[in-house]
């Protein structure tokens, strides 16, 4: 059964790691509706506006005024901000950099559709840059977001684009070595990997099309992990409740059935759990605190869309009071007698609103030698975590500075 999203391949490059781990997920999630967000609309128009720079750089000179046109139609969104154009000049410039390095003239092709339906049914993409120099192939995806780091290591997606690539160019070019490369500029995380052309197309075939064959008929086993929270189904999928509710169950660090009488300190200490259980219980437990707020988001959804959810309901949550007219409001206020200027509350704004006030060059050239970023407060982590481990030194300083406030 094809996917029935014209714009939306079933098995997306994009949704990549999760149906390359999770193959029948592909196939649940064809039920759920597509939701868009805000932050969602505003990477779609940083988008554009790094779309704009690069083709007008390498592929269509536009001249300024036919530039700045253009540009000012993007500029016209209400999601709009000036720090859009500081961060897509940077994605601009990191392949500017790129294509210096190369002795040869770069093919480069932007927003282009990929085809890497060899590999999975019907699968295409669409690569925010693609070049290709001599015998190198350089996919570079532009990620506006700042929420979760993304990294360019093993990336699924970039490997897709590149099979992609690698038939639409092989007959053209004696592509030997990828090149993944992601600018994630809100996050100033910018990393690249490298494999061989023979490393790619044995990856395409030992695991892309297995997966991708039980994808695309909603065959294989769920298998819940890290990559459930990009699941339209997170709320609701049996795998993943089965998971979190068997590591609940599990959690047992005291058997408090069999109230011990403890008759020494020694006994006492052991009802403590050690450092290699907490280790293992942290493992088992980590993804039930995002799974109960998922279950609860969907279970809302479904009340509010008419269903019934047995023993539960939809209620009223609590609200803050607002002023209708603040202008009005406060014209009433001084008539009264207040001072207006006991009705306003001077503050400096932030180094984001600063930023989107100065523009992030004209911020940096300005006051960029006032600006510093302290070292961030310690935070929990799998070992797997790619960010060093904290220095204990540093952590005890931290501490024992938060303390004394």
């Amino acid at each position: 059964m094809p996917s029935t999203d014209k714009d939306h391949a079933l098995l997306s490059a994009s949704g990549s790691h999760k149906w390359l781990i999770c193959p029948p997920s592909a196939r649940l999630e064809e039920g759920f509706e597509n939701k868009t967000s805000d932050y969602m609309a505003e990477g779609t128009l940083a988008h554009a506006i790094a779309e704009l720079k690069v083709r007008n750089y390498f592929l269509e000179p536009m001249g300024k005024r036919k530039f700045n046109s253009e540009m000012k139609k993007l500029q016209k969104s209400d999601l709009y901000n000036e720090e859009m154009q500081g961060y897509t000049d940077i994605y601009l410039d990191y392949i500017k950099e790129l294509a210096l390095k190369s002795n040869v003239k770069p093919n480069v092709a932007v927003e282009l559709k990929i085809d890497y339906s060899k590999y999975a049914n019907e699968g295409f993409g669409t690569a925010d840059c693609l070049m290709v120099m001599g015998n190198e192939l350089h996919i570079i995806d532009f990620k506006y977001g700042k929420g979760v780091s993304v990294s360019a290591e093993d990336n699924p997606q970039l490997k897709l684009y590149a099979l992609g690539a690698l038939e639409k160019y092989k007959i053209v070019y004696p592509i030997m070595h990828i090149y993944l490369h992601i600018v994630q500029p809100r996050l100033s995380n910018i990393s690249s990997y490298t494999l061989l052309r023979a490393e790619l197309e044995q990856w395409g075939n030992a695991v892309v099309i297995p997966a991708a064959n039980k994808a695309y008929m909603g065959l294989g086993e769920f298998v819940p992990g890290e990559h459930c929270r990009f699941c339209k189904a997170k709320g609701c999928c049996s795998a993943r409740a089965t998971k979190n509710l068997r590591a609940i169950e599990d959690f047992k660090p005291v058997d408090y059935d069999k109230k011990e009488q403890h008759t020494d300190l020694s006994s006492i200490a052991k009802s403590i759990i050690d450092s290699s259980e907490l280790g293992t219980i942290l493992s088992q437990i980590s993804d039930v605190d995002s799974w109960i707020k998922d279950l609860k988001a969907y279970a809302l959804d479904s009340i509010l869309k008419g269903n019934e959810i047995k023993g539960w309901k939809a209620v009223e949550g609590k609200s803050n009071r607002v002023i209708t007219d603040i202008d009005k409001a406060f014209e009433v206020i001084k008539d009264y007698g207040i001072d207006e200027a006991l009705l306003f509350e001077r503050k400096p704004l932030g180094i984001t609103e600063l930023e989107k006030l100065l523009t992030k060059k004209t911020f940096n050239d300005l006051i960029g030698d006032f600006i510093e970023k302290p070292k961030g407060a310690p935070t929990l982590a799998p070992i797997s975590d790619k960010r060093e481990s904290y220095k204990l030194s540093s952590a005890k300083e931290d501490f024992a500075e938060s303390e004394d406030k």
